[in-house]
């Protein structure tokens, strides 16, 4: 049975930092690719960043470029997001998704398989 495990939310203040992880269970996903999504109060949830979990490619928001990086660490079957100058509308629920495979495709949370339960980031202004 797949699990991801996030951690690392909290409470920040504006211009803070905060690392999340997620820590995956149940299979290797070294083969695909995992992102972080984020779901605001009364908004949809949104793409936030993803990593093809063989290359190291990245992709991300427009809204977290620059601020934002996510890493992997494969023999931990890990996923990292740092996240650097944070600012109030960052607040949110995040979420880890990993595909199957790796589709070719990552910015839509329908074209991923797995999911955490999310961790809250509250960001003080």
């Amino acid at each position: 049975q797949v699990q991801l495990v996030e951690s690392g939310g909290g409470l920040v203040q504006a211009g803070g930092s905060l690392r999340l992880s997620c820590a995956a269970s149940g299979r290797t996903f070294s083969n695909s690719a995992m992102g972080w999504f984020r779901q605001a109060p009364g908004k949809e949830r949104e793409f936030v960043a993803a990593i093809r979990l063989s290359v190291g490619s990245t992709y991300y928001a427009d809204s977290v470029e620059g601020r934002f990086t996510i890493s992997r660490d494969n023999a931990k079957n890990t996923v990292y997001l740092q996240m650097n100058s944070l600012k109030p509308e960052d607040t949110a629920v995040y979420s880890c998704a990993a595909q199957q495979i790796d589709r070719g495709t990552y910015y839509y949370r329908w074209v991923y398989d797995y999911w955490g339960q999310g961790t809250q980031v509250t960001v003080s202004s």
